[in-house]
């Protein structure tokens, strides 16, 4: 087996006194796309802050292509071609949909990822370039937070509750973009609480229960009632 793209060994990781992971393990594979599931306050959120760098951590607790990065900063850890897409989209208002997604590419990685690929994915962005990011719907705002993570052309893609609040048609049109995303030995992390959506996108799925993992394995290989126990703790 080819060692992991990323793997992460015993992560603790805390908000001040509070404890958020307790020794969490994972690794992803490259062009792998794994699926991290669990309910609310599972710590989903707080791990794809740790891996980015958006919360420090032991430097060994992640390792980037056998690269200790648990201490470094986000930017450090972007510029070696890791992309958060974060909760909650996190636009910058005051910027056009273009402004935004160039702001993307300002790391200045070689790679597939530009205005006219992303424009191409997402043809409503083009149509509405110039207009200023927040003013648009709840979806396509999703698609400007995607599109300026490709911009950094990364080799793993993290995605954190991309469907959030979303409606089912455009949660649905999202997802059908994610094969031509993938599709080229990009890795990716995909958090969901949606079961069903993050086992059809995913060959592989890690289940958080109040910061430990409870479940890992092949997303065609667990039981629905092994991952609902998991999920639930019941």
């Amino acid at each position: 087996m080819p060692d992991p793209i990323l793997s992460i060994h015993g992560l603790d990781a805390h908000y001040g006194d509070f404890q958020a992971l307790y020794g969490v393990d994972l690794a992803v594979e490259r062009g792998q796309v794994l699926a991290v599931i669990g309910a609310n306050g599972a710590g989903k959120t707080t791990l794809m802050r740790s891996i980015s760098g958006l919360l420090r951590n032991a430097p060994d607790a992640v390792r980037w292509q056998g690269r200790p990065i648990g201490a470094l900063r986000a930017d450090q850890i972007a510029a070696l071609g890791i992309a958060l897409v974060p909760e909650g989209r996190l636009l910058f208002p005051s910027l056009s949909v273009e402004e935004n997604l160039i702001i993307g590419g300002q790391l200045g990685r070689k790679g597939p990822w530009s205005l006219t690929r992303i424009y191409d994915l997402f043809p409503i962005l083009k149509e509405r370039r110039n207009v200023p990011a927040t003013a648009l719907s709840g979806g396509q705002q999703q698609m400007v937070a995607i599109g300026r993570a490709l911009m950094s052309n990364p080799e793993l893609l993290m995605m954190d509750e991309i469907s959030l609040g979303l409606a089912p048609v455009i949660i649905k049109s999202i997802y059908e973009a994610l094969p031509g995303i993938v599709g080229e030995g990009l890795s990716a992390i995909v958090v969901e609480q949606d079961i069903a959506k993050a086992l059809s996108v995913s060959s592989h799925v890690t289940c958080l229960q109040e910061g430990r993992v409870s479940l890992t394995g092949g997303s065609g290989e667990l039981s629905r009632d092994a991952i609902s126990k998991a999920y639930f703790g019941v």
